[in-house]
């Protein structure tokens, strides 16, 4: 592969901190990780996997304790680099309101460049575009206490957008947000995937979300344990439950299912798919005998 395709290279990194007790903790363990520009990465685990410690090296709000990590090129343990890999690579938190700064929308997306010392002129196309991309063109002028969650999620990733990254990192952006807002965010996070060429690392324990990305990494215990398409990935249900995660409802059934005998096809991960498979199966055909066996039951009692 092209080092020009590879957005983040990391290379044996383990994160070491001193706990209250003085005692060394291992937060990542000798982790070797590779995100093409342009990719989709999901990453899950359970509390202390240490999937956020990783992101965060991302972006070098941390460094590493032992290896290194390369960002567009960039090795994040030179402190002379810190400032370019922080303009190609922008982070979403969790909490929309730990992110919004202004009393206004477009101020507030218009905060970073700004700071960058953009001209006025620039500035504006970028607020218009970034607010564009996120459909929040509308709210421009609103107050962000005034929205929903979701839409304050989408101004924190327009305000991020503003600044022009290569690379978006999402820390479970999705974790304090209501069905209707979580699937606003994601999808924009896929428009943005889709149409700017963005590269995503998305961080979530929302396995319906985690099942439309191109790639899944599995962490545990700060160690990488599994690195996959999202198929390969949940179609070992009872080892992603012996973990402590959850797996997409469909694949979860599916699995269920195919043990008591009824093959409806291994790897589902989604509920189109469950509803194929259930309709070739054993269980479809009874239930499709049933169901046409009381429609006779009816007609014949008219």
């Amino acid at each position: 592969m092209n080092e020009q395709d590879i957005m983040i290279e990391v290379n044996h990194m383990s994160h070491i901190y001193t706990d209250e007790n003085g005692n060394d903790v291992r937060a990542l363990d000798d982790v070797n990780l590779s995100i093409k520009r342009g990719e989709f990465v999901c990453i899950i685990g359970t509390n202390g996997s240490g999937k956020s410690t990783l992101a965060k090296h991302f972006n070098v709000l941390l460094q590493p304790s032992e290896g290194h990590i390369n960002v567009c090129g960039f090795d994040t343990r030179d402190e002379a680099h810190i400032w370019n890999i922080r303009q190609h690579v922008g982070m979403v938190f969790q909490n929309p309101d730990n992110q919004i700064v202004a009393a206004v929308v477009e101020e507030d997306v218009a905060f970073g460049p700004e700071n960058l010392g953009i001209p006025s002129v620039e500035i504006r196309q970028r607020v218009n575009a970034a607010l564009a991309a996120v459909n929040m063109t509308e709210y421009r002028e609103h107050g962000p206490h005034l929205l929903s969650g979701g839409q304050k999620q989408r101004i924190a990733i327009a305000g991020v957008l503003a600044m022009k990254p290569d690379c978006i990192v999402l820390d479970e952006p999705t974790a304090m947000l209501d069905p209707k807002g979580r699937r606003e965010v994601l999808e924009t996070v896929h428009k943005l995937n889709k149409e700017e060429g963005i590269t995503i690392v998305y961080i979530t324990h929302f396995m319906e979300e985690a099942v439309t990305a191109d790639r899944v990494v599995v962490m545990k215990n700060g160690v990488k344990l599994h690195d996959g398409t999202p198929r390969e990935i949940f179609s070992h249900v009872d080892t992603l439950k012996g973990l402590g995660l959850d797996v997409p409802v469909a694949s979860e059934i599916a699995f269920k299912l195919n043990a008591k005998g009824y093959e409806v096809g291994k790897s589902i991960i989604n509920n189109e798919e469950l509803a194929k498979g259930l309709k070739g199966s054993k269980l479809g055909k009874q239930l499709s005998a049933i169901h046409s066996t009381d429609a006779s039951r009816g007609e014949a009692t008219h």
